[in-house]
């Protein structure tokens, strides 16, 4: 039987830190964080790292464990956090997945594999050359020839997955799909109580996403990035595409208005929520605890705690 653990997801801004906090000080627990840019070092205040007083001591892993510069993958990511959770599980303590984001977590608890991935390698390389010397339509068709149905699925445009496909077949003789398809067969890793946070009104949540970009900006979310950039971070890395960065930059960049960014950030992380709720509203085993106006954390914690004890940890 796969051992048993918490999960807390939800939107942004929707009090993931503070109650996964809270429950590891009521029930002995560990917090290991599914927040994909979070894993960044200097990425503080846009990513809205939890500080040392926010942390009430409680320890927190997966947070600033590669550079801005790097390749991050999901397969990386299932690697370094299973470490942590098992290690955590072997103390006696409680396993707290918290985070917002849904394939890192999905990743997680099904166990899935990954095929081998080296962002370095020669062979990831020579795709990338070839995607440029003979264009996306040649190996798209290329992929199409051995992998149909992964084809279908894929744009032109979209290099990183068609280079990925082609990897896969080149460095295993097995198709994407057929690498997917098997790993589905995998028992999970982990059994997860998955408790969901989210407001009762749209209107609540916005105005928490705008308060919270606020108060980034007032802690120095424009120097943060101006920082990032000074340091030579390339601006088309996957850290600096995150929601905040993308939008500073380019202000900066242009020596544009840094308020209207601000407002871009809004409007980005108020989007950014509402894919977050569709994604983890298909999992219909998710026990959602909606706030009113304000968080309520007394309330929050009751409920959490009744459904970890009918879910036996």
């Amino acid at each position: 039987m796969p051992p048993k653990i918490l999960v807390i997801c939800g939107p942004t801004a929707s009090g993931k830190t503070r109650m996964a906090v809270e429950l590891a000080l009521k029930h002995n627990g560990e917090v290991v964080s599914a927040d994909s840019m979070q894993i960044y070092r200097t990425m503080d205040i846009g990513t809205a790292k939890p500080t040392r007083e926010e942390m009430r001591g409680v320890p927190h892993h997966m947070l600033d464990v590669a550079d801005p510069a790097e390749d991050f993958s999901v397969a990386r990511y299932v690697d370094m956090a299973a470490a942590c959770v098992d290690d955590i599980l072997s103390r006696g303590k409680l396993p707290i997945v918290a985070g917002g984001t849904g394939l890192y977590i999905d990743s997680l608890l099904s166990g899935r594999t990954f095929a081998a991935f080296d962002p370095a390698s020669d062979l990831r390389a020579g795709l990338e050359r070839e995607f440029a010397q003979r264009g996306a339509q040649a190996m798209l068709e290329e992929l199409a020839a051995i992998d149909p149905q992964a084809a279908r699925r894929l744009h032109p445009n979209d290099a990183k997955r068609i280079i990925r496909a082609l990897e896969v077949w080149r460095a295993t003789g097995k198709t994407i799909t057929q690498h997917n398809l098997e790993t589905r067969d995998i028992p999970p890793r982990y059994q997860a109580l998955t408790i969901g946070l989210a407001f009762e009104r749209r209107e609540d949540m916005w105005a928490r996403i705008d308060r919270r970009v606020d108060e980034m900006m007032a802690a120095g979310l424009v120097d943060e990035v101006r920082g990032l950039l000074e340091r030579g971070i390339p601006e088309k890395c996957t850290a600096m595409q995150a929601i905040g960065y993308k939008e500073m930059a380019a202000a900066l960049r242009g020596h544009g208005d840094v308020r209207a960014a601000a407002e871009e950030i809004k409007l980005r992380s108020r989007q950014y929520a509402k894919r977050q709720l569709t994604w983890f509203g298909r999992n219909p085993g998710t026990c959602w605890y909606r706030w009113g106006s304000q968080p309520d954390i007394q309330n929050a914690l009751r409920y959490s705690t009744e459904k970890m004890e009918e879910f036996g940890i």
